[in-house]
Protein backbone atom coordinates (compact mmCIF):
# COMPACT_ATOMS: atom_id res chain seq x y z
CA UNK A 1 0.00 0.00 0.00
CA UNK A 2 1.37 3.48 -1.11
CA UNK A 3 2.37 5.49 2.18
CA UNK A 4 3.03 9.19 2.90
CA UNK A 5 6.20 9.39 0.55
CA UNK A 6 4.37 7.42 -2.63
CA UNK A 7 1.41 9.78 -1.57
CA UNK A 8 3.19 13.11 -1.78
CA UNK A 9 4.88 11.98 -5.02
CA UNK A 10 1.08 11.97 -6.88
CA UNK A 11 0.09 14.81 -5.24
CA UNK A 12 2.95 16.67 -6.98
CA UNK A 13 2.73 15.19 -10.14
CA UNK A 14 -1.45 15.97 -10.16
CA UNK A 15 -0.53 19.78 -9.48
CA UNK A 16 0.60 21.06 -12.69
CA UNK A 17 -2.17 18.73 -14.39
CA UNK A 18 -5.32 19.58 -12.18
CA UNK A 19 -4.76 22.67 -9.95
CA UNK A 20 -6.34 26.10 -10.68
CA UNK A 21 -7.87 23.95 -13.42
CA UNK A 22 -12.05 23.41 -14.51
CA UNK A 23 -13.19 20.00 -14.17
CA UNK A 24 -15.21 19.68 -17.37
CA UNK A 25 -16.50 16.54 -17.10
CA UNK A 26 -16.11 13.28 -14.82
CA UNK A 27 -17.03 9.92 -16.12
CA UNK A 28 -17.29 6.52 -13.85
CA UNK A 29 -16.92 3.41 -15.25
CA UNK A 30 -18.16 1.65 -12.64
CA UNK A 31 -20.66 2.16 -9.27
CA UNK A 32 -17.74 1.48 -7.30
CA UNK A 33 -14.40 0.87 -5.81
CA UNK A 34 -14.05 -0.58 -2.15
CA UNK A 35 -16.92 1.74 -1.60
CA UNK A 36 -19.57 3.31 -4.01
CA UNK A 37 -18.40 6.36 -5.59
CA UNK A 38 -20.64 9.52 -4.04
CA UNK A 39 -23.80 9.94 -4.80
CA UNK A 40 -24.09 11.96 -7.96
CA UNK A 41 -20.26 12.53 -7.77
CA UNK A 42 -19.96 13.01 -11.67
CA UNK A 43 -22.45 15.48 -11.82
CA UNK A 44 -21.33 17.59 -8.46
CA UNK A 45 -17.45 17.93 -9.52
CA UNK A 46 -18.79 18.87 -12.98
CA UNK A 47 -18.04 22.49 -13.52
CA UNK A 48 -15.83 22.40 -10.23
CA UNK A 49 -12.46 23.91 -10.35
CA UNK A 50 -9.57 22.29 -8.63
CA UNK A 51 -8.27 25.07 -5.91
CA UNK A 52 -5.60 23.44 -4.37
CA UNK A 53 -4.53 19.92 -4.13
CA UNK A 54 -3.31 18.76 -0.66
CA UNK A 55 -2.32 15.14 1.33
CA UNK A 56 -3.18 14.07 4.85
CA UNK A 57 -1.37 11.18 6.16
CA UNK A 58 -2.07 8.69 3.14
CA UNK A 59 -4.58 10.62 1.37
CA UNK A 60 -5.16 13.17 -1.25
CA UNK A 61 -7.54 16.25 -0.78
CA UNK A 62 -8.52 17.66 -3.96
CA UNK A 63 -10.19 21.40 -2.59
CA UNK A 64 -12.51 22.74 -5.33
CA UNK A 65 -14.59 25.45 -5.74
CA UNK A 66 -17.84 25.73 -3.69
CA UNK A 67 -16.18 24.82 -0.86
CA UNK A 68 -16.50 20.78 -1.26
CA UNK A 69 -13.39 18.57 -0.76
CA UNK A 70 -12.77 14.99 -2.84
CA UNK A 71 -11.19 12.94 -0.69
CA UNK A 72 -8.66 10.01 -2.36
CA UNK A 73 -7.18 6.89 -0.93
CA UNK A 74 -5.19 5.03 -3.65
CA UNK A 75 -5.72 1.57 -1.92
CA UNK A 76 -3.21 -1.27 -2.81
CA UNK A 77 -2.89 -0.62 -6.36
CA UNK A 78 -4.09 2.85 -7.10
CA UNK A 79 -2.63 5.28 -9.62
CA UNK A 80 -3.58 8.23 -11.87
CA UNK A 81 -1.98 8.66 -14.98
CA UNK A 82 -2.09 11.72 -17.20
CA UNK A 83 -2.56 12.42 -20.60
CA UNK A 84 -3.36 15.34 -22.61
CA UNK A 85 -4.20 16.60 -26.71
CA UNK A 86 -1.44 16.64 -28.73
CA UNK A 87 -2.49 20.29 -29.26
CA UNK A 88 -2.03 21.80 -25.96
CA UNK A 89 1.22 19.70 -25.17
CA UNK A 90 4.26 22.03 -25.49
CA UNK A 91 8.09 20.93 -24.69
CA UNK A 92 8.81 20.18 -21.41
CA UNK A 93 5.13 19.96 -20.92
CA UNK A 94 4.18 17.83 -17.54
CA UNK A 95 1.91 15.80 -19.71
CA UNK A 96 3.25 11.73 -19.70
CA UNK A 97 1.50 8.70 -20.44
CA UNK A 98 1.61 6.20 -17.70
CA UNK A 99 0.88 2.67 -19.12
CA UNK A 100 -2.02 0.97 -17.67
CA UNK A 101 -4.66 -1.49 -18.38
CA UNK A 102 -7.15 0.52 -19.43
CA UNK A 103 -10.02 -1.87 -17.99
CA UNK A 104 -8.99 -0.69 -14.58
CA UNK A 105 -9.22 2.91 -15.51
CA UNK A 106 -12.87 3.60 -13.37
CA UNK A 107 -13.10 6.81 -12.77
CA UNK A 108 -11.74 9.56 -15.72
CA UNK A 109 -11.13 13.45 -15.26
CA UNK A 110 -11.26 15.46 -17.99
CA UNK A 111 -9.87 19.05 -17.37
CA UNK A 112 -9.67 22.12 -19.01
CA UNK A 113 -6.66 22.49 -21.79
CA UNK A 114 -7.30 19.21 -23.19
CA UNK A 115 -5.71 17.40 -20.02
CA UNK A 116 -7.06 13.80 -19.37
CA UNK A 117 -6.86 12.36 -15.83
CA UNK A 118 -7.68 8.86 -15.50
CA UNK A 119 -8.20 6.84 -11.92
CA UNK A 120 -6.71 2.98 -12.68
CA UNK A 121 -7.04 0.92 -9.70
CA UNK A 122 -6.93 -2.97 -10.93
CA UNK A 123 -7.61 -4.31 -7.09
CA UNK A 124 -10.32 -1.61 -6.55
CA UNK A 125 -8.97 -1.20 -2.67
CA UNK A 126 -9.15 2.58 -3.28
CA UNK A 127 -11.99 4.58 -2.65
CA UNK A 128 -13.14 8.48 -3.08
CA UNK A 129 -15.14 10.57 -0.66
CA UNK A 130 -16.64 14.35 -1.31
CA UNK A 131 -17.56 16.06 1.44
CA UNK A 132 -18.01 19.82 2.88
CA UNK A 133 -14.56 21.73 3.30
CA UNK A 134 -15.96 22.84 6.58
CA UNK A 135 -16.88 19.32 7.74
CA UNK A 136 -12.85 17.78 7.41
CA UNK A 137 -12.74 17.43 11.08
CA UNK A 138 -15.65 15.49 11.59
CA UNK A 139 -14.69 12.80 8.62
CA UNK A 140 -14.03 9.41 10.50
CA UNK A 141 -10.86 8.87 7.83
CA UNK A 142 -9.30 12.50 8.92
CA UNK A 143 -10.19 13.18 12.79
CA UNK A 144 -7.82 12.07 15.15
CA UNK A 145 -4.80 11.39 12.65
CA UNK A 146 -1.34 12.25 14.13
CA UNK A 147 0.99 14.74 13.51
CA UNK A 148 2.61 14.70 9.75
CA UNK A 149 6.01 13.20 10.48
CA UNK A 150 7.47 16.21 8.38
CA UNK A 151 5.76 18.69 10.18
CA UNK A 152 6.66 21.33 13.01
CA UNK A 153 4.56 19.35 14.91
CA UNK A 154 6.11 15.96 15.31
CA UNK A 155 9.21 15.48 17.39
CA UNK A 156 10.58 13.68 19.75
CA UNK A 157 8.94 15.15 22.99
CA UNK A 158 5.89 14.98 21.09
CA UNK A 159 6.28 11.71 20.22
CA UNK A 160 7.28 10.11 23.86
CA UNK A 161 4.14 11.50 24.70
CA UNK A 162 2.12 9.63 22.22
CA UNK A 163 3.89 6.75 23.40
CA UNK A 164 3.74 6.62 26.98
CA UNK A 165 1.97 4.11 28.71
CA UNK A 166 1.55 2.10 25.20
CA UNK A 167 2.04 -1.53 26.37
CA UNK A 168 2.24 -2.51 22.31
CA UNK A 169 5.57 -3.45 20.37
CA UNK A 170 7.11 -0.31 19.24
CA UNK A 171 6.42 -1.12 15.31
CA UNK A 172 2.89 -1.74 16.12
CA UNK A 173 2.31 2.36 17.59
CA UNK A 174 3.92 3.35 15.05
CA UNK A 175 1.72 2.19 12.50
CA UNK A 176 -0.83 3.85 14.45
CA UNK A 177 -1.67 6.36 12.47
CA UNK A 178 -2.87 8.19 15.83
CA UNK A 179 0.66 8.50 16.79
CA UNK A 180 2.16 9.77 13.65
CA UNK A 181 -0.10 9.93 10.17
CA UNK A 182 1.20 8.40 7.16
CA UNK A 183 3.66 6.11 8.04
CA UNK A 184 3.25 2.19 6.95
CA UNK A 185 5.32 -1.27 7.38
CA UNK A 186 8.44 -0.02 4.88
CA UNK A 187 9.25 3.01 6.47
CA UNK A 188 8.38 1.95 10.41
CA UNK A 189 11.08 -0.59 9.78
CA UNK A 190 13.63 1.56 7.82
CA UNK A 191 13.11 4.16 10.84
CA UNK A 192 13.42 1.86 13.62
CA UNK A 193 16.80 0.57 12.04
CA UNK A 194 18.34 3.82 11.28
CA UNK A 195 17.65 4.78 14.85
CA UNK A 196 18.81 1.08 16.42
CA UNK A 197 15.38 0.29 18.02
CA UNK A 198 14.53 -3.29 18.34
CA UNK A 199 10.70 -3.54 16.92
CA UNK A 200 10.00 -5.77 19.90
CA UNK A 201 10.42 -3.18 22.56
CA UNK A 202 7.37 -2.01 23.96
CA UNK A 203 6.44 1.52 23.16
CA UNK A 204 6.21 3.20 26.85
CA UNK A 205 10.11 2.28 26.82
CA UNK A 206 10.79 4.57 24.35
CA UNK A 207 11.43 8.09 26.88
CA UNK A 208 13.75 10.72 26.25
CA UNK A 209 16.76 10.02 24.08
CA UNK A 210 15.30 7.07 22.00
CA UNK A 211 12.23 8.94 21.37
CA UNK A 212 14.39 12.19 20.26
CA UNK A 213 16.70 9.73 18.02
CA UNK A 214 13.10 7.71 16.39
CA UNK A 215 11.69 10.59 15.43
CA UNK A 216 14.77 11.81 13.62
CA UNK A 217 14.89 9.08 11.81
CA UNK A 218 11.02 9.10 10.98
CA UNK A 219 11.54 12.49 9.88
CA UNK A 220 15.14 12.01 7.64
CA UNK A 221 13.37 8.93 6.17
CA UNK A 222 10.38 10.18 5.40
CA UNK A 223 12.04 13.35 3.66
CA UNK A 224 14.44 11.03 1.97
CA UNK A 225 11.99 9.47 0.35
CA UNK A 226 9.92 11.52 -0.64
CA UNK A 227 13.17 13.08 -2.87
CA UNK A 228 13.60 10.07 -4.23
CA UNK A 229 10.21 9.56 -5.46
CA UNK A 230 8.43 7.38 -3.21
CA UNK A 231 9.29 3.17 -3.68
CA UNK A 232 7.86 1.06 -6.45
CA UNK A 233 7.01 -1.86 -4.56
CA UNK A 234 4.44 -3.88 -7.15
CA UNK A 235 1.87 -1.63 -8.33
CA UNK A 236 3.27 2.02 -7.35
CA UNK A 237 4.14 4.71 -9.32
CA UNK A 238 3.86 8.58 -9.69
CA UNK A 239 0.98 10.37 -11.59
CA UNK A 240 3.91 10.88 -14.43
CA UNK A 241 4.63 7.11 -14.79
CA UNK A 242 7.94 7.11 -13.00
CA UNK A 243 8.81 4.51 -10.50
CA UNK A 244 10.20 5.55 -6.85
CA UNK A 245 13.85 4.76 -6.44
CA UNK A 246 14.07 4.67 -2.26
CA UNK A 247 13.87 0.79 -2.44
CA UNK A 248 17.11 1.02 -3.74
CA UNK A 249 18.51 2.55 -0.28
CA UNK A 250 16.43 0.27 2.02
CA UNK A 251 18.37 -0.76 4.81
CA UNK A 252 16.41 -3.12 6.09
CA UNK A 253 12.86 -3.51 4.46
CA UNK A 254 13.02 -6.93 1.91
CA UNK A 255 16.83 -7.52 2.92
CA UNK A 256 16.22 -10.55 4.77
CA UNK A 257 19.59 -12.25 5.42
CA UNK A 258 21.77 -9.86 4.51
CA UNK A 259 24.50 -8.57 6.42
CA UNK A 260 23.38 -5.09 8.33
CA UNK A 261 24.96 -2.10 6.65
CA UNK A 262 25.62 -0.32 10.14
CA UNK A 263 29.05 0.62 10.42
CA UNK A 264 30.78 -1.78 12.91
CA UNK A 265 27.47 -4.72 13.39
CA UNK A 266 28.12 -8.52 12.41
CA UNK A 267 24.81 -8.90 11.96
CA UNK A 268 22.44 -9.94 9.75
CA UNK A 269 18.61 -8.47 8.53
CA UNK A 270 16.15 -11.29 10.15
CA UNK A 271 12.48 -11.17 9.19
CA UNK A 272 9.38 -11.70 11.74
CA UNK A 273 5.92 -11.31 11.34
CA UNK A 274 4.19 -8.77 13.88
CA UNK A 275 0.64 -8.56 13.93
CA UNK A 276 0.33 -10.22 10.63
CA UNK A 277 2.90 -8.14 9.06
CA UNK A 278 6.66 -8.63 7.51
CA UNK A 279 9.29 -6.73 10.21
CA UNK A 280 12.68 -6.49 9.31
CA UNK A 281 15.68 -5.67 11.96
CA UNK A 282 19.08 -6.40 12.79
CA UNK A 283 18.71 -8.24 16.45
CA UNK A 284 22.47 -7.34 17.01
CA UNK A 285 22.34 -3.11 16.48
CA UNK A 286 18.83 -2.93 17.82
CA UNK A 287 18.28 -3.16 21.05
Amino acid sequence: MPELPEVETVRTGLIPAMQGRLIERVQLNRANLRFPFPERMAERLGGRRVERIDRRAKYLLLRLSGDETLLVHLGMSGRFSIEADAASRQPGDFVHAAPANPKHDHAVFEIEGGVTVRYNDPRRFGFMLLFATASEDEQPNLAGLGPEPNSNAFSGAALGEALAGKRTPIKSALLDQRVVAGLGNIYVCEALHRSGISPLREARNIPGVRAERLAHAVRNVIEEAIAAGGSTLKDFAGADGALGYFQHRFSAYGREGAACPTPQCAGEIRRIVQAGRSTFYCPACQR
